[in-house]
């Protein structure tokens, strides 16, 4: 599950203090908040703890605020997560599985979903720095897949996503072709579960 999130998945030294945080906490919110909705292509490279190249990738980005967002990697392989306000689904087409989570646990494996969250509580769990219009979030508990994520932005345009993730392994995203979502493409954010899959639920209030 943590590679999953590696996938959406640069720690710089905590020198501030916790006023700056909240400071620069602030400062991103802010920025997020001017970015509601937002479709983008993205281009995405991978690199292992050494710094060698071991994949590249291409696909469609896309989040709506409250909660909402679209990821679908269609190259090299596929695979699809997509949040719909409430639950996290994960769709890997090749071994025709899908798995299912709570918001709140995707938030707590990867600081990613914070970008469309806008919880204090949740904020307060993690430490923002910021520096050449880039902001970087690190989680305060070691218990969290990704160890940072940066985001970047050119004014208001979210351009660059970076993930660290705990085994070194570092997943550079560039967006590219941005546009505010449409009224069609609200439809991105509701998964329709494929026929004859194996369901993964791992929601707290499943049954299962």
């Amino acid at each position: 599950m943590k590679n999953i999130f590696s996938v959406l998945a640069l720690a710089l030294p905590i020198v501030a203090s916790s006023s700056v945080y909240a400071d620069e906490s602030s400062q991103l919110k802010a920025k997020l908040t001017e970015v509601d909705t937002l479709k983008a292509n993205f281009s995405q490279v991978v690199t292992d703890i050494n710094n060698k190249e071991i994949q590249k990738g291409s696909g469609v980005f896309a989040l709506a605020y409250p909660n909402q967002f679209y990821w679908h990697l269609t190259e090299p392989d596929e695979s699809l997560i997509v949040a719909d306000g409430t639950d996290v689904w994960i769709y890997n087409p090749f071994a025709e599985q899908v798995s299912v989570m709570d918001l709140n646990q995707a938030i707590s494996a990867s600081p990613i979903a914070l970008l469309v969250h806008r919880d204090e509580q949740t904020w307060s769990k993690y430490s923002v720095t910021s520096a050449n219009g880039c902001f970087d979030i690190m989680p305060k508990s070691s218990d969290a897949g990704v160890e940072s994520v940066q985001v970047c932005f050119d004014d208001t345009k979210l351009t660059k996503m970076v993930l660290k993730d705990q085994q070194g392994n570092v997943s550079a995203f560039e967006l590219s072709s941005q546009a505010p979502i449409t009224a069609d493409e609200r439809a991105l954010f509701k998964f329709t579960l494929p026929e004859d899959v194996d369901i993964d639920d791992q929601r707290l209030n499943s049954i299962n």
